[in-house]
């Protein structure tokens, strides 16, 4: 027997076995195959989820890494690898390219992320937002008479909402009640027509209203309409002038989004808000987003898209075109989103002294407080909130106001309570009533910083009117129960301040201004309406979102005049056979028009008047002759 050779030469270590690739049956037919549905996961990913194609944007990986596994994963499905692991070292090769893929954007989002953070790049943050230092006795918002209350919003977003939901029941005139809500993550306050207003897209109630009206219902346009709210004048108006078929709430090709993706594809879009231009006009502007500080941190504004909600034809602006006075567009109010300035301002507050000073010795650091509101001012929004110390919630340290449209950005130094505590100083007055305070506005009543805020019920209807002094947060102004408007408001604050020791003294006209729900600039002047007198031949009534509307036929009308019975209680008295006299402004109406007001009997002409006029002076020369 012949001895056993061993080669021990190499040490005795164990070769290495490589893996066996054993292809599956027909395995370029299944290569075929997951290309294939690589690419119509990469289509249907972008009809989806929409990405920009900019490396700015975290989207874009995320639309990359998809696209890439989409190919491994149908790789390992068509070849049976999970059933047959025999098969697992061929997929492993066929997918080494997605690997490298993937790997490589893993790593440009670690580094992109590392040289975009506040902790190597602190003082690029804090510079995103340039502010400059006011006096307050200059400040934005002084008023020194009741007529300069017709620039300020006496009620906030939720009492602006609780009041356009009302108008919704007006859609009975198109046969639509019932099928819309109000579209309010979209909404937008604005300066129209030298009043604040808020201004509320639409949208179908569910998805099911959706496709019965836009996919099966005849001659679809487009949801008709909008409703804008005076923040001032506190009136609601659906408007009906306009389809808007283009939205934020629509699905497919006219989804706004999807829209813009396919024309812009390489934008980062930020968010969307709806304006009316000065003609009443729908437009969506869309920011443009670009990075401010490294590969993807620091959002900031490059420009806006504004897009017509009716025909979908949109165009670009930069923000030097949006902030210019004499820009075609120089009515778009908001190019600048309420948050992101916050934002920007937090990342001034919080890095200007540096990042480790942000979290260790926190010397200068400063952040805006919980909260924000708008103001009306010329012809701009300004957005404004308070500042506090990151060290106290207590007091504040003075206040930011931002325009909107152009960016620039004031700091008033003023000290005092916070916004939240005179809320509670408000709502403690009128506690047993169980009213809420809405989020206070600064105000600058003759030189005094002044909170100025809405008393609201459970409902959202505006109640009263508070005033709390920033500085002297125990003079809290809240006037009377039989007296509730913001004329007693005013004088019960002035009173209080004058009490105090030494007294403050306010210089304040008391001249005319706009009363809530009587005055509002936007409707119709009176000339613009026209009287109609007939004999009611027809009255009939529904009930629409919680309001009866009354139909009423006139025998020489050859339509319906409808009005709410919250607008005029006469109508409840209306029998057939009554004369009456009807006002509306739907002059070219031709099935319905709207009421402005209804009068028993025949409406006399202004020649009448001036004769009755005459002839009683007459009268009374007569008898003074006689005497």
């Amino acid at each position: 027997m012949e001895p056993i050779k061993v080669d021990f030469s190499d040490g005795g270590r164990k070769k290495k076995v490589r893996s066996v690739l054993i292809p599956p049956e027909k395995a370029g037919l299944k290569i075929a195959i997951n290309v294939i549905v690589m690419l119509v996961t990469a289509a249907v990913a972008y009809y989806f989820l929409l990405p920009p194609m900019n490396p700015h944007d975290y989207k874009f990986y995320v639309y990359f890494l998809i696209v890439a596994g989409s190919y491994v994963l149908s790789a390992y499905i068509t070849s049976g690898a999970f059933a047959k692991p025999e098969y697992v070292p061929y997929v492993t090769r066929r997918a080494v390219v997605p690997g490298i893929v993937a790997g490589v954007i893993v790593l440009v989002l670690l580094v992109g992320y590392l040289v975009s953070c506040p902790f190597f790049r602190a003082k690029s943050f804090s510079r995103i937002l340039s502010i400059e230092n006011g006096d307050f006795q200059d400040t934005l918002s002084l008023i020194d008479s009741m007529s300069d209350f017709n620039n300020v919003p006496l009620i906030d977003a939720n009492a602006a909402q609780a009041l356009a939901d009302k108008t919704l029941g007006d859609f009975a005139a198109l046969d639509l009640e019932s099928q819309f809500e109000l579209l309010t993550e979209d909404s937008t306050q604005i300066n129209f027509k030298g009043s604040p207003y808020r201004i509320y897209p639409l949208k179908y109630g569910d998805i099911f209203k959706w496709f019965l009206n836009s996919v099966t219902g005849a001659n679809y346009d487009g949801i008709p309409g909008y409703v804008k709210v005076n923040l001032n004048t506190q009136q609601a108006e659906l408007v009906t002038d306009y389809d808007i078929r283009y939205s934020t709430a629509e699905h497919f090709g006219e989804y706004l989004e999807r829209v813009l993706r396919f024309r812009y594809p390489t934008y980062i879009f930020g968010e969307v808000s709806f304006e009316i231009d000065e003609t009443g006009h729908p437009f969506w502007v869309v920011e443009r987003i670009r990075k401010a500080v490294g590969l993807l941190g620091g959002n900031d504004v490059e420009g806006i898209i504004l897009v017509d909600a009716e025909s979908g034809e949109s165009q670009y602006f930069s923000t030097e075109e949006v902030g210019a006075d004499k820009s075609e567009v120089a009515w778009i109010d908001q190019a600048y989103d309420a948050d992101l300035l916050i934002q920007q301002y937090n990342y001034f507050g919080t890095y200007n002294g540096g990042f480790w000073n942000s979290l260790i010795g926190q010397s200068g650091v400063k952040r805006a407080s919980t909260g924000y509101s708008f103001l009306a001012i010329g012809d701009d929004v300004y957005l404004y909130t308070g500042v506090t110390s990151v060290t106290s919630d207590n007091s504040i340290l003075g206040f930011f106001f931002i325009n909107q449209r152009t960016k620039e950005a004031f700091f008033y130094n003023t000290t005092g309570a916070t916004e939240s505590a005179a809320q509670q100083s408000a709502q403690g007055k009128v506690q047993d009533m169980g009213w809420q305070a809405s989020f206070p506005i600064l105000l600058n009543i003759d030189g005094e910083a002044t909170y100025f805020m809405a008393l609201k019920d459970s409902s959202d209807i505006v109640k009263s009117y508070a005033m709390v002094n920033v500085e002297q947060y125990n003079v809290v102004a809240i006037p009377q129960n039989q007296n509730t408007d913001l004329r007693s408001c005013l004088e019960v604050y002035i009173k209080g301040l004058s009490e105090l020791n030494p007294p403050v003294i306010i210089d304040f006209a008391f001249d005319s201004y706009n009363v809530p729900g009587e005055n509002d600039p936007s409707q119709p002047d009176e000339s613009e309406y026209a009287s109609f007198t007939g004999t009611v031949t027809d009255i009939r009534s529904a009930v629409i979102s919680g309001n009866t509307y009354y139909y009423i036929e006139l025998n020489n009308s050859g339509l319906y005049y409808y009005v709410a019975a919250s607008v005029t209680n006469k109508v409840m008295l209306l029998n057939v056979g009554d004369v009456i006299t009807v006002t509306t402004a739907d002059t070219a109406a031709t099935d319905l028009a709207s009421v402005g007001s209804i009068t028993f009997g025949e409406a006399q002409s202004e020649t009448e008047t001036e004769a009755e006029t005459e002839a009683e002076t007459e009268a009374e020369t007569e008898a003074e002759q006689q005497n």
